[in-house]
């Protein structure tokens, strides 16, 4: 059947019965259709789905979220401020992941910055309400009271990285220790030998395991780990400007860095120009994310990709298998499987271009 869709008995919105009807199978059957249920033969689907399509039947999402105690909404919650979400490439690309897997679900997504205690007093009360079924929480620094208060609240949570090798919330990272290590072994494959590394924020547990990652490939080589080639950062660019010229007065023999991010890489970039040092003739740089900032560098910055859309979709992966283990949550959409509370870990790749 083409055309306008049929009316429901009365002229009336379709019901579930009139679907189940029209396709020949239970009331039951049709719900576990909508739902996303594996089990269900695709002969049924296809004739619940056309059914669905001749009647125009539309679900009754708020009939079926109260009855279940839903709100078919999650909150993926910044706790920074929000000039950091806009500058810096990671945090669009988690959200681009993110989106990509609600696409096909029937669930809101709310954006909810939480950089300030005011704004993070106003979010616990939001969500001490149980006004969403789960929470993504980006950007965890090691002291954040976040994560054990959605604990608390019985919120079923998910975090990109982890507060430390220990974290009990469900997490998804990416390898950093192996990405700063891969990092660093590419420095010394170039014959670089006085390798810098200028740090993220060191309450973050993937800046930490990135450095981890620099001491272990120098130490492999039998390269001596000397502290005054280590700076600190804060992912931003003016950190990675400042940084990089504490590292030239302290050691302005150095041949290499290792930036804990591109937009840091980008700032130590500026400095090592207005000193008059050519990349890499003079010092070869190396990032980490492999954003498009990465790419449009000159020269183009070699960085270690981490697969931050990927992080994203995982992380909805695993958040829905959170909610469909709490009393009342949803079954786990069509091809989903229930995921344990383990960090999920994503793989690192170095991409080198023209700055080493």
């Amino acid at each position: 059947m083409t055309g306008q869709a049929t009316r429901g008995r009365g002229g009336g919105r379709p019901t579930l019965e009139e679907v189940a009807a029209r396709a020949g199978v239970g009331r039951g059957t049709v719900s576990r259709v909508i739902n996303g249920s594996p089990r269900v033969s695709d002969r049924t689907r296809a004739a619940v789905e056309a059914a669905v399509a001749d009647l125009g039947y539309v679900p009754n999402t708020a009939a079926r979220a109260l009855a279940a105690n839903r709100t078919d909404a999650i909150a993926l919650v910044v706790p920074e401020p929000e000039a950091r979400f806009f500058a810096e490439p990671y945090f669009s690309d988690i959200l681009r992941g993110v989106g990509a897997e609600l696409a096909d679900l029937e669930m809101q997504l709310l954006l909810i910055f939480a950089g300030s205690d005011r704004e993070r007093h106003r979010l616990s009360r939001y969500l001490a309400a149980h006004r969403v079924d789960g929470v993504l929480l980006v950007s965890v620094h090691a002291d954040d009271p976040l994560p054990d208060l959605l604990t608390q609240l019985a919120i079923p949570t998910v975090i990109s990285g982890r507060r430390s090798g220990d974290e009990k919330v469900p997490a998804v990272d990416s390898d950093n220790f192996g990405g700063g290590r891969a990092a660093v072994e590419h420095l010394i494959s170039r014959g670089r030998r006085t390798i810098a590394t200028i740090t993220g924020l060191l309450d973050v547990y993937g800046a930490r395991r990135r450095v981890d990652g620099y001491r272990a490939a120098l130490e492999d080589a039998g390269l001596t780990v000397d502290e005054e080639l280590i700076a600190p950062g804060d992912f931003t660019e003016e950190g990675g400007r400042r940084a990089m010229a504490e590292l030239l007065d302290r050691r302005p023999d150095l041949d290499a860095v290792f930036a804990g991010s591109d937009v840091m890489a980008a700032g130590a970039r500026r400095t090592l120009r207005d000193r008059g040092r050519r990349v890499p003739d003079d010092v070869a740089l190396v990032g980490f994310d492999d954003s498009a900032m990465a790419r449009h560098m000159d020269p183009p910055l070699t960085s270690v990709r981490q697969p931050v859309e990927d992080m994203g979709r995982a992380m909805i992966g695993v958040l829905l298998a959170e909610i469909a283990r709490t009393p009342g949550g949803p079954r786990p959409a069509r091809g989903q499987h229930r995921t344990p509370a383990r960090p999920v870990v994503l793989p690192t790749e170095l991409v080198p271009r023209a700055s080493t």
